[in-house]
């Protein structure tokens, strides 16, 4: 199926909503794991830009498929992350690194495969941003469009790598080698939050939300773990969700950050978990808030990013006027049962508290 998306969710002459669902459909729901390759040309890349796609990596590696995928490499210019290459290599895949600043700008995703050529050309690249909440536009042609036009991701991998760039090719055994000096680390000590980064999550509470907010102890409403059911589309709200579940046969990938739960005035260690091989959603733990009766099925809660990997968490009941000040801002819907979340700038949302406070 062709189709042209203007993304997240503002223009499709199909069903996808922004990068991300697009490779769900070429790489997991049009294609056979094992079968031909899958290719990744990208000028940046961090591990939240891969995550949705590792478990499908593996499998597809797993029964001898191959993944090839071309980044740019620039530490000081924060290209490509080690902590993406680290979990391409141990997904199988093939990764080269082009060494110079500026010179990659190309973004393309797709498959080789018994089905002929599948080709996804954006500007998105294989960031959390690029996949999930930056606007970009995507144009991907399915196999007999890329053979009208005789495309071959092939031919097109090999020319790239025959030029006279400098090429690296990293490797598990040698993390020390000059490849890796290329990539930035994601969980340096010193990066900071870029700007546009720094936004607050305006999330509609649900009923898994509050139920064991408003539990009594020991009653069944309150067994299980108390969270936030967010959006499928949070890649880039978090740091790099660089830790894999040991136990189950679901895999998840989850990360810690530091909360500041304003109405309560305590901080927290709360864990983010993604469900890559569930219902691929986000949860956020909210444990200080059980049993406090804080919030109600409908209420808002208000989650700021201020730094890389520290938040702020307020509530605002439906009977606060900032509930309905912030209630416009909750556009995309999650599920079927009026749930719902938006963004907006910290400096936007800062500025209406103090004036409603």
């Amino acid at each position: 199926m062709n189709e042209i998306t203007l993304h997240p969710d503002v223009y499709s002459t199909g069903n996808s909503k922004n990068l991300i669902h697009i490779l769900e459909r070429i790489w997991i729901g049009d294609h056979t794991p094992g079968d031909g390759t899958i290719f990744i040309v990208s000028g940046f890349a961090n591990y939240n830009g891969g995550v949705r796609f590792f478990e499908t990596f593996r499998q597809h590696c797993k029964k001898g498929g191959n993944v090839i995928a071309v980044f740019a490499g620039s530490a000081s210019s924060r290209l490509t992350s080690k902590q993406i290459v680290e979990g391409m290599l141990q997904c199988g895949a093939e990764v080269h690194i082009i060494k110079r600043n500026r010179l990659m700008h190309a973004k393309c995703y797709g498959s080789s495969s018994t089905s002929g050529e599948a080709l996804v050309v954006t500007s998105g690249n294989f960031t959390a941003p690029g996949m999930s909440q930056n606007v970009e536009m995507s144009v991907s042609l399915d196999t007999k469009s890329t053979a009208s036009i005789k495309f071959s991701w092939q031919k097109m991998v090999d020319n790239i790598l025959e030029q006279n760039w400098s090429f690296y090719q990293p490797k598990l055994a040698a993390m020390d080698a000059p490849p890796w000096k290329l990539l930035y680390d994601e969980q340096a000590t010193d990066i900071e939050l870029d700007s546009t980064n720094e936004v607050t999550m305006i999330l509609k509470l649900g009923h898994a939300d509050t139920v064991r907010i408003n539990a009594v102890k020991g009653s069944s409403a309150a067994k299980g773990t108390q969270y936030f059911w967010l959006s499928k589309d949070c890649y880039d709200f978090f740091p790099p969700l660089t830790t894999r579940n040991i136990r189950g046969k679901k895999a998840t990938y989850s990360c810690e950050v530091k909360m500041k739960y304003i109405d309560l005035g305590i901080d927290k260690i709360c864990k983010v978990t993604f469900e890559a091989e569930n219902n691929l959603d986000f949860r956020l733990g909210t444990g200080p808030l059980r049993y406090t009766g804080l919030a109600n099925v409908g209420d808002l809660a208000a989650i700021s990013r201020v730094d890389d990997a520290r938040y702020e968490l307020r509530v605002f009941n439906q009977n606060d006027e900032m509930h309905r000040i912030l209630l416009p801002y909750v556009v995309h819907t999650i599920g079927h049962k009026g749930k719902c979340y938006g963004f907006m700038p910290n400096a936007d949302f800062n500025t209406l508290v103090r004036e409603h406070s």
